[in-house]
């Protein structure tokens, strides 16, 4: 049996919120748009990955994952964030930080989603 790809499906009440995260701070892109239909959504992708964000209020009353992205670059990551969108931040792994299992780990919040930026 063999895999090649997980997408995760992320909920927003509002889904310019994902935009802002995915699109302008992380520099994804929107490779399938419907974000004016009547159920907003969009599939982003950067470097492989793909995301599918939805607007849907319930789901994402009830949805609030997170998740780590895996980077040899953590430092340009960071610089990049800590710069330009300081607010997605999170208070409690705001710089890079070597965790107890060795990794470099720095975090990102908006009021959905929370995601680890790690390298090893």
């Amino acid at each position: 049996m063999k895999f090649e790809k997980l997408v995760p499906n992320i909920f927003y009440a509002n889904i310019q919120d994902g935009i802002k995260l995915f699109v302008e701070c992380l520099e994804f892109k929107i490779s399938h748009d419907e974000i004016k239909s009547n159920q907003p959504f969009c599939v982003l992708e950067k470097d492989g990955l793909r995301i599918n964000l939805f607007e849907n209020a319930l789901y994402a009353k009830e949805h609030n994952p997170e998740f780590r992205l895996v980077t040899q670059n953590i430092e340009e990551v960071y610089l990049h964030v800590s710069t330009s969108f300081r607010d997605f931040l999170h208070p409690n792994l705001s710089k890079i930080t070597i965790r107890p299992w060795g990794a470099k780990e720095f975090a990102l919040m908006d009021h959905q989603l929370g995601i680890v930026i790690q390298e090893w």
